[in-house]
Formats: C-alpha cells, structure tokens, sequence
C-alpha cells in the first residue's frame, strides 16, 4: 500500500502506526493465545480503520476478516490499551515548553502569548436509549461536545470527552481542568485563543 493510502486508510503514515503497533502488543497479546487469536497488528489496524472512516462497525469486521461480535471485542481492547497511553502524548504545556509554544503560535499569525487554540467539535453518536434528549445537540443530531485544545504544529494538547451535544462550550470550559492550568500560568502572562470566544485567559 502507498503512503498515501496508508494516511487516507488508517490517519497515520506508516512509520507511525508501526510504532503504536510495538507500544500496543503488549496489552494486546492476551488475545492471541489461542490459534485463532488475532495478531496485534490486525487488531490495531482494523481499529484504527474504523476510528478514520467513521463507518459501522460490521463494515470493517468483514473488511478485515472477522465478525461484528469479535471486532466489537477488538475495538474495546484497542481503545483500553489507547487510553492507558493517552498522557503520553496529550500533555499540556509546562513552563519550560511555554517560549517554544508563544514563538511557534507567533511565527503562524503574529498573535503574542498564545500557548493553544481551544475549540468544541461535537463528534455524532448512535441515538442513545437513555436520556436521549441530553446528547441532542443545537444542529438537532446526536453528539458527544469534545472540547479540544491545540499547538501550532495542530498537536492536541489537551481533551474533554466528558460531555453531551447539548452542553454548550463555555459550560464545558468552565468545567474543565483549563481554568486551573491557565491560573496556574497566570504570571507568564499566556492565553488560549477560541473562535468564539476571542482571547482566553482563566484565573
């Protein structure tokens, strides 16, 4: 497969899904301890697959030679292994990161003191059974509002998951961690830039 269709495939290039591969195998191989256990690259590329296409997940169980019932275990192992790493990769800004962070958003729009670009996506959802009308957001589908904050270089460098579509963003700010990291940031003088909301600074 070209690199290309690595990228499009799977949202990473190849070196990159080789190497959560190898982070990933261990938490992984409980799964192939019988013959017909699935091999950890497998399990991470079909799920992979699914988190970029957004398609259903019966869809890549056939494409990728298994059943629903089984991917459906292969999808929740994946994710479990994703999330023990998250803070790996996640990690907001320290002080020490901040002159590199402020000259990086600069040199990209000559805005000063800016160390992240913070926005809501609302990420759509099977309707769910219970409390429906709490994920219903203002477009009227079904959603999770995952707040997001960015580098220059688009590296997410803080999320939110904890929240339904019908939560708007400023509520979820206020409920979030930002406040606190942003006060403890205080004296450098640094802000988060939002669309709607222009400069941020949280005290």
């Amino acid at each position: 497969m070209e690199e290309r269709h690595v990228i499009v495939t799977y949202r990473l290039d190849r070196v990159t899904t080789h190497e959560l591969c190898a982070q990933l195998e261990p938490d992984l191989m409980s799964a192939i301890r019988h013959p017909k256990g699935i091999p950890p690259l497998v399990q991470v590329l079909s799920v992979l697959h699914f988190l970029a296409s957004g398609s259903f997940q019966t869809t890549v169980a056939i494409a990728s030679g298994m059943s629903q019932p089984i991917f459906s275990n292969v999808l929740s192992r994946v994710l479990s292994a994703l999330l023990k790493h998250m803070r790996s990769y996640i990690v907001f800004p320290q002080v020490e990161d901040l002159p590199t962070v402020k000259g990086d958003f600069y040199a990209l729009g000559h805005i000063p003191n800016i160390i992240g670009a913070i926005d809501g996506t609302h990420v759509a959802l099977v309707t769910p059974r219970r409390s429906e009308q709490m994920y219903r957001n203002w477009k009227s589908y079904h959603s999770m509002n995952v707040q997001k904050v960015c580098l220059a270089d688009q590296y997410i460098s803080h999320v939110n998951a904890k929240f339904p579509g019908s939560v708007n963003d400023a509520y979820i700010l206020k409920n979030s961690s930002i406040p606190y990291v942003m006060g403890q940031l205080q004296k450098h003088r640094v802000w988060l830039l939002g669309e709607d909301m222009d400069y941020i600074q949280c005290e």
